[in-house]
């Protein structure tokens, strides 16, 4: 009979509670700040967001310091990589019908309610409801009255999307360079990639300033301003928390950690990374082109 391989089962964690009350003070104070700058009141939603982020900072610390911590004991088997890329696999799904969802609203508003509103196939709701409505796509004037500019594709989102596709070439090129032993490459193309990152994350900050202050276009502005800042928003809070992984990524390859063999972390990095990637792509595509 063959011998099993180990299996290391970790002890208890109190990280997940953790995680789940940052989760639930970002929900609750996020919730509360939006509520608050609808109704033009001051509240206490910002602290209690801010607070929420900062407990998913330290939880993501100390969750991940553990981790690299069993990992670099030599506690981890094959069978237990098997099980981290299973997890990782599985997450990326949720990750996928996550944004699928918003996707599918944002499906769902352009291609049935707006041409609904607007009177397609005979129906009365046009007369009924809204006689002066008029459907279009982005949908800057909405029924009450309430008009918006559409965010142009050309400009920030086209740089953002350069920048994107940059850095997915450069995170590629660090992965190839770890499994050839290039540590060298491998440090200055993960540092290019999360210096990539960042600069995507100040555009985006840039181009938020400039729909709020500029051209009308915020939370307030109807179904087109709600999908808007909502897939954008979303996704560059996945943004984020990629670069977070990556810089976790980076300040372990300048301590030596990795090998062409043991990698899966990195290796999780990069398919994260590319998954974001992706869904800016598609994100480009059907917000700001069509």
């Amino acid at each position: 009979m063959s011998a099993h391989a180990k299996y290391y089962v970790p002890e208890q964690s109190h990280w997940p509670i953790i995680g789940a009350m940052g989760l639930f003070l970002i929900a609750f104070g996020a919730g509360h700040f939006v509520i608050g700058l609808d109704k033009h009141t001051p509240n206490n939603g910002i602290y209690l967001l801010v607070a929420g982020i900062f407990t998913i900072l330290f939880m993501l610390t100390g969750w991940f310091r553990h981790v690299i911590h069993e990992s670099m004991s030599g506690l981890y088997s094959e069978q237990m990589d098997v099980s981290f890329r299973q997890g990782m696999s599985w997450f990326i799904f949720s990750e996928v019908m996550f944004f699928g969802v918003f996707f599918g609203a944002l499906f769902f508003v352009r291609m049935f309610s707006v041409p609904w509103l607007g009177g397609a196939d005979g129906s009365m709701t046009h007369q009924v409801l809204w006689p002066t409505f008029h459907a279009q796509w982005p949908l800057t004037t909405t029924p009450k009255g309430t008009t918006t500019k559409a965010m142009p594709w050309l400009g920030v989102p086209l740089v953002n999307t350069i920048i994107l596709l940059t850095s997915s070439i450069t995170l590629h090129f660090a992965h190839v360079s770890l499994e050839q032993k290039k540590r060298k490459v491998l440090a200055i193309c993960l540092g290019c990639t999360i210096l990539l990152g960042m600069s995507f994350l100040f555009f985006q900050a840039k181009e938020y300033i400039h729909a709020y202050t500029e051209i009308g276009l915020t939370l307030q502005s109807g179904v087109y301003g709600n999908t808007f800042f909502m897939l954008t928003g979303f996704h560059g809070l996945h943004v984020t928390l990629g670069t977070i992984f990556l810089i976790v990524l980076f300040c372990r390859v300048l301590k030596g950690h990795f090998t062409p063999e043991q990698h899966f972390a990195f290796q999780a990095g990069s398919w994260y990374w590319h998954f974001v990637d992706v869904v800016w792509l598609c994100l480009f595509v059907f917000v700001y082109v069509l």
